[in-house]
């Protein structure tokens, strides 16, 4: 079984920044592909961002690209989230996740576990 434990969420001004960081466990970290999510009031789960097992292959929604940078690290069982210049429309929870099959994914039903959410709070 895997466990997927993210931190770092938090209130920010916008423009401001924050690092989401998810700890995982119960698998070789290493050979899998991450990805991130997030989830507003009232709207559904939208994919944020995505990694290979190496980090060689990225991919992000359009309303973070440029802004937030997604990166892990093997030898911690960690992936992370930067997220600079953030905007009051990047306030959700974000969830971590990742999947038994091979390949990038930017579809929420393609991952098959996920962590507990961390809140993102962004103020005006």
């Amino acid at each position: 079984q895997v466990q997927l434990v993210e931190s770092g969420g938090g209130l920010v001004q916008a423009g401001g920044s924050l690092r989401l960081s998810c700890a995982a466990s119960g698998r070789t970290f290493r050979s899998y592909f991450m990805g991130w999510f997030r989830q507003a009031p009232g709207k559904e789960r939208d994919f944020v961002a995505t990694i290979s097992w190496s980090g060689g292959d990225t991919r992000y929604a359009d309303s973070v690209k440029g802004r937030f940078t997604i990166s892990r690290d093997n030898s911690k069982n960690t992936v992370y989230l930067q997220m600079n210049s953030l905007k009051p429309e990047d306030t959700a929870v974000y969830y971590c996740a990742t999947k038994n099959s091979l390949g990038i994914a930017t579809m929420s039903r393609a991952y098959d576990y996920w962590g507990q959410g961390t809140q993102v709070t962004v103020s005006s």
